[in-house]
């Protein structure tokens, strides 16, 4: 296996027993960035010297026989919205070109004292809007299984990296299945981890209520390891909260977890198997779900009445915390700024036109108007009851269930510029992602199987808090 190949776990192993040092390792990564990403387009900013410096930092450590934790010395990718002090961060925005980060995001500060080895920035949809890493003010990011598709959005570039082999790991936030729909566009995990459970502190924010930092991996075990590392409570958020998930310590025999999991009842809702849905997609799906009956799981037909409501309440809710949150560029504070308008009305106008990309654009709008007198009561405030029953409907079913299996996307990966210029075809590719996010859901996409050389997912929603289950659960099906 090669270097860059590696799991964390394998490169843990490797680097304990001196089969490389951290150094080779990390330069493995760069040399592959650099042969490769020019097809691939997955990084806006690369950070060889930070990179450079933290690997021999750990390759000091294993000289001085210190106990290195799990990830000490696996080089990461870490999504464009995520502040890494002193490195450049654009959301992929031309709004942010210029901004340098003030200080680090608490994940990336958890994660440093671990001592990760941080390969550089990765390319998302503007602000972290969109579905396909086409809305990036600086470059459109490929699909790594076939260059005329798109890799999903808005975590496209942390999922394209992962797939390139160009890191062990990657950092992603998800508002509507930002890590999820590109995970399983590519054909790894990702995690959206319950609303609360790691610290948002350091990500430029979106919609407030809805924003997750998580995580893409080769393996759930990695999503386990790494989760364990950021997730519980900052006092710098205040959303965050004190974990309450068990996590059993790496190498731990896992056979009485199997055997509680195999007693688990799963359900699968009705309303995911909608008209319209690739009919390979679907066939992958129900094939999946057998298999985890076959193991024994208790699988039942369960009911989520409200879930043909949440796309509709997400474009309410969404772009209504977009309006209050972007308010902030203004061409004053900090980033682009339109110096030579007439008036400061104008600096205001011509900062935002010319900084923010269509889409940013458009959310902003329909936000303001959602919020706007008059309309506040007939959208915003019905959107949020809305929000409300989509919440209870969960409830409900997790009273006689343990776990919902749902498709990730109704569709394997797109070609790049197919959907770009009809908004409302793209936002249809997170309606099986987006009621999770209105719910504050854990909820994990696993790589299932393939459609004509494009992988497909297969999503694992949990009660709040109890990824445990999710990652019990996942392990199980990549074991078959």
């Amino acid at each position: 296996m090669k270097l860059y190949e590696l799991t964390i776990a394998k490169a843990h192993r490797g680097l304990k027993k001196k089969e490389f040092s951290c150094l080779e390792l990390t330069k493995s990564f760069l040399d592959r960035i650099s042969n490769l990403d020019k097809k691939i387009f997955s990084f806006l900013t690369i950070t060889p010297d930070i990179a450079l410096s933290q690997a021999k930092k750990i390759d000091d450590w294993i000289l001085q026989k210190r106990e290195i934790p799990l990830l000490a010395g696996i080089p990461l990718a870490i999504k464009d919205n995520i502040l890494v002090e002193g490195v450049r961060c654009t959301a992929a925005s031309k709004i942010l070109e210029n901004y340098i980060a003030p200080y680090d995001a608490t994940v990336v500060k958890r994660l440093k004292k671990l001592g990760v080895v941080i390969l550089g920035k990765t390319n998302l949809d503007e602000f972290a809007m969109g579905s396909s890493t086409e809305n990036s003010a600086y470059k459109v990011t490929h699909n790594p299984h076939d260059l005329n598709y798109i890799p999903g959005g808005s975590s496209g570039g942390s999922a394209a990296a992962l797939t390139s082999n160009f890191c062990i790991f990657s950092l992603g936030s998800d508002t509507g299945g930002s890590i999820r729909q590109p995970a399983s566009f590519c054909g790894v995990v990702g995690l959206k981890p319950t609303y609360g459970a790691v610290s948002r502190y350091g990500l430029i924010s979106m919609a407030s209520s809805l924003d997750q930092i998580g995580l893409i991996t080769k393996t759930v075990e990695d999503t386990k390891i790494v989760f364990g590392a950021i997730k519980g409570k900052d006092s710098l958020d205040s959303t965050s909260v004190e974990s309450k998930i068990r996590n059993q310590p790496y190498g731990e025999s896992r056979a009485t977890a199997k055997f509680e999991i195999r007693n688990c009842k799963v359900g699968v809702p009705k309303e995911y198997f909608i008209e319209g849905m690739d009919p390979a997609v679907e066939k992958i799906i129900k094939n999946s779900i057998k298999k985890f009956e076959d193991l024994g799981i208790k699988i039942k037909e369960i009911s989520l009445p409200h879930t043909k409501y949440a796309l509709a309440a997400y474009y309410i809710i969404m772009p209504s915390e977009v309006s209050a949150n972007l308010a902030r560029y203004d061409g004053i504070k900090y980033g682009f700024s339109k110096k030579k308008a007439q008036s400061l009305l104008n600096v205001y106008l011509e900062s935002r036109g010319e900084g923010f990309g269509e889409e940013v654009r458009r959310r902003i709008m329909l936000g303001t108007y959602a919020l706007s007198a008059g309309y506040y009561e007939a959208y915003y405030l019905r959107a949020q009851k809305v929000r409300t029953l989509i919440q209870e409907d969960f409830k409900k079913a997790f009273q006689k269930i343990d776990l919902i299996l749902t498709p990730v996307s109704p569709t394997p990966a797109f070609k790049i510029g197919e959907k770009i210029t009809d908004p409302l075809k793209m936002y249809l590719s997170d309606v099986f992602t987006i009621a999770v996010n209105l719910a504050g859901l854990p909820a994990l996409s696993l790589p299932v199987g393939k459609v004509s050389n494009l992988p497909v997912g297969l999503q694992i929603i949990a009660r709040p808090f109890e990824e445990d289950k999710i990652f019990e659960i996942g392990q199980m099906f990549e074991q078959i």
